[in-house]
């Protein structure tokens, strides 16, 4: 009987699938961040012809008040959703995974809605919570508060909104990791007579490392790129008060149209997020390594 000749793919194969994704990628993303970093060494409208001026922009980038205003800015919304929303997304995955707690399914799905919600939408609802005559929260304190017109105040509302949007989606990723460990290592505490906190320390957090690296890389990079909730509820005022990198990398290109300017701030905020992210890798690749001895 004679046979059938195995099958032999053309090494060339998996590649004409990938195509699409990685030309989307070199269209959509390489190409513009590489015609960003070069348009940073220009003096650029976009109506009248480049003029090259080598490293002005971003001199003047680093000496600029306003930039370093919203740099401040921007650590603040960071810090915020890395030392508030992580430990409390922890202790609500705690709560979503009880098997006392009614109605499980239905309270994960009301925490995760906000991701699932327009950011315009939830801006919009806190404008109105925090306005100054009608406004939800000045009739509970009963006081008139100018929540969006002070400078001193004006961060509290958009560190909320921040909080409030990004604590469901961490607490789903808590929760997931919750969720795989192995139960019987719990089991085996209780029996050597370990308390609840001794459990949660020796076992939970531990185990839960991964997940935490990684909530707390996208948390951080996506803090840096804050732009809709400032802009909505206070447009970066007042006086740059909540004026985030990315709001006044949009202030300078495409309202003052200095997109040499604002590209070079895009290149200082890239560097950092690339930093960021290297660092996180180094740690995670450190944290896996010991975990394996």
């Amino acid at each position: 009987m004679r046979k059938t000749p195995p099958l032999r793919m053309d090494r060339r194969t998996p590649y004409t699938f990938i195509l699409p994704a990685y030309a989307v990628f070199l269209v959509f993303m390489f190409g513009p961040m590489v015609f960003s970093l070069i348009v940073s060494f220009f003096s650029w409208t976009g109506i009248q012809k480049p003029r090259f001026n080598g490293l002005d922009n971003l001199k003047g980038v680093f000496s600029d008040p306003v930039f370093w205003l919203s740099v401040r800015n921007t650590l603040v919304y960071s810090a915020v959703s890395l030392f508030v929303v992580v430990p409390l997304a922890l202790l609500l995955a705690l709560a979503l995974d009880s098997p006392s707690l009614w109605g499980r399914m239905v309270v994960r799905a009301l925490y995760f809605a906000p991701i699932v919600t327009s950011t315009v939408a939830i801006s919009q609802t806190f404008l109105m919570l925090f306005n100054t005559n009608f406004g939800l929260i000045n009739r509970m304190l009963g006081v008139p508060i100018d929540w969006l017109g002070s400078r001193s105040l004006a961060l509290i509302p958009v560190i909320v909104v921040v909080v409030w949007r990004w604590l469901g989606l961490t607490s789903i990723y808590f929760l997931a990791g919750l969720q795989g460990i192995n139960r019987e290592l719990y089991d085996a505490a209780k029996v050597d007579g370990a308390t609840t906190l001794q459990s949660f320390l020796s076992i939970t957090l531990p185990q839960l490392r991964p997940i935490t690296f990684f909530v707390s890389m996208i948390i951080l990079i996506g803090s840096m790129q804050i732009f809709d909730e400032p802009q909505i509820l206070t447009g970066g005022g007042p006086s740059n008060a909540t004026r985030s990198v990315v709001q006044y990398l949009y202030l300078r290109g495409f309202t003052q149209f200095r997109f040499g300017y604002a590209s070079a701030i895009g290149m200082v905020l890239f560097l950092v997020i690339a930093t960021f992210s290297a660092l996180q890798a180094k740690l995670r690749n450190r944290g896996t390594e010991e975990g394996a001895v």
